[in-house]
């Protein structure tokens, strides 16, 4: 009777949107049906630990709203970033091309006639089978159109470059036919039209087979949540939230200066705040659409029933991936990791530091982590000011975060700041067995500095591993203290 009572409750002041007292009564109502006893023995525990949890608000939304609310955060395609890496790496080659050829032309003039000499020859005096200028220029020609219209314009097929492809490579096998240097320079005479035809077949086949077909992936990965946002995920039934959101403790949600009201509890008022709130939710939208890509994670490192993955995001690099199975309750997780973040430092030895620097809302709160040294003392501790936004859905609980700025933590020289990408943690539920969860901790992070790649990747993983070792001792504890 009291759950149900709850379950009416949290609906009437979700759906209606009454007087600021029927909104409070309605938040009264449901706080009291949340404190009320379950009866029972395993389930009666399980449900007791779930309904100690500060409760802000019960609204059930449709399933329209759901999908309207999480495809929001998404940005268009073009807006993310002006041009992918792999696009920027290319127009890099198509530079190097066009300076290359022009070295080794530079090269082939310096001989004892001089510079001048041999340039005056070559250009004014052109004549096709003894000159290099025509290669020269081929390279030029190249680099003009290569960048104008993959850099610039930047064109997403390939007929640009295969003309030019077509182009240097006739030439070039005229030239060589024709060409007779050969016989006054020797071999030398064959590097320039040998290295011009090499660079141009490599820039076919890298915007070819790199840059159009990761463009391609990327954009399919990016749209995947938005088009097909209803259908099943790969990691839970369903991915649609209850709207059944539950602030951290201490919360301001509820009390007499609330700025705004939509059901109960405190929204962002200040543009400030509503940029915050975007941030979480487009945290939360990246988040959702690496788990629904779980069959593209790619396994880094095993130790026993914990596993750490790896998985591109376009737009936002590598992300780290721990999935691990604990033995207790999700709720006790989601009490321990999610709700509590200023209490990590107290169990958790890879956290030197963490505060709540603001609540924003009911579901948003701005903090500072300090992170401790890493790799043997190689990697010395960052900081970070992450914004995060705290959801409880049907079957699981959801915590994701990005970097932000705060004016109250600007860098200082003690430590480096450090930068994350959208990430954060998810506590699922057991259908079956109410005592057993899955953890999933989703890590995007630049820890900035001169650091080599490899030495960041290994550390992060280990670190990762690190932290679940001290999550099972802590929950290990807590787990006696709750039977007890």
């Amino acid at each position: 009777g009291a759950r149900a009572g709850n379950r009416s409750s949290g609906s009437t002041s979700g759906c209606g949107r009454g007087s600021r007292s029927g909104s409070r009564a309605a938040a009264a109502a449901v706080k009291c049906s949340c404190l009320a006893p379950d009866a029972g023995q395993e389930g009666g525990r399980m449900a007791g630990l779930e309904q100690s949890l500060p409760t802000i608000a019960s609204i059930n939304t449709t399933y329209a709203q759901c999908q309207t609310s999480m495809a929001a955060p998404y940005p268009a395609l073009e807006e993310r970033k002006p041009i992918s890496h792999v696009r920027r790496t290319f127009c890099l080659f198509v530079t190097f091309d066009l300076l290359f050829v022009s070295l080794l032309w530079i090269i082939e003039l310096n001989t004892k006639d001089g510079i001048e000499k041999n340039l005056k020859d070559e250009i004014v005096f052109y004549d096709f089978r003894t000159s290099f200028f025509d290669i020269f220029f081929l390279a030029v020609f190249r680099f003009l159109v290569l960048l104008l219209c993959y850099a610039l314009l930047r064109l997403r097929h390939w007929w640009v470059i295969a003309v030019t492809t077509l182009i240097t490579s006739g030439f070039l096998i005229v030239k060589v036919i024709l060409l007779i240097q050969f016989q006054t320079r020797g071999a030398f005479g064959y590097v320039l039209p040998i290295v011009s035809f090499i660079l141009v077949w490599l820039e076919t086949w890298f915007l070819d087979f790199k840059v159009l077909i990761q463009e391609a992936e990327d954009e399919r990965l990016f749209q995947a949540p938005q088009t097909a946002f209803g259908g099943p995920s790969l990691l839970y039934p369903s991915a649609v939230s209850e709207g059944q959101f539950y602030s951290p403790p201490e919360s301001l949600a509820g009390s007499d200066d609330e700025l705004e009201e939509e059901g109960v509890g405190r929204v962002a008022a200040t543009p400030q705040e509503r940029e915050y709130v975007r941030q979480g939710r487009e945290a939360m939208g990246v988040l959702e659409q690496i788990l629904r890509q779980e069959e593209y994670w790619k396994l880094e490192k095993e130790d026993g029933t914990d596993a750490v993955y790896t998985f591109e995001i376009p737009y936002h690099g590598k992300s780290f991936i721990l999935k691990a199975f604990l033995e207790c309750p999700a709720e006790l997780v989601y009490q321990e990791v999610i709700l509590q973040p200023e209490k990590m430092a107290m169990w958790n030895r890879t956290i030197a530091a963490c505060q709540v620097l603001q609540r924003v809302d009911d579901n948003t709160l701005i903090t500072y982590d300090v992170s401790a040294g890493a790799a043997g003392g190689v990697i010395s501790a960052r900081d970070f000011v992450n914004v995060r936004r705290i959801e409880r859905r049907k079957e699981m609980y959801v915590s994701s975060g990005m970097s932000t700025v705060h004016d109250s933590r600007p860098p200082v020289k003690k430590y480096i700041r450090g930068e994350n990408g959208p990430g954060g943690f998810v506590v699922m539920k057991s259908v079956r067995n109410p005592s057993v969860c899955t953890f999933i901790w989703i890590l995007n992070t630049d820890l900035k500095g001169r650091l080599p790649r490899y030495l960041i990747h290994q550390s992060l993983s280990a670190t990762m591993l690190e932290f679940m070792a001290h999550l099972r001792q802590r929950v290990r504890g807590m787990g006696e203290t709750v039977h007890q």
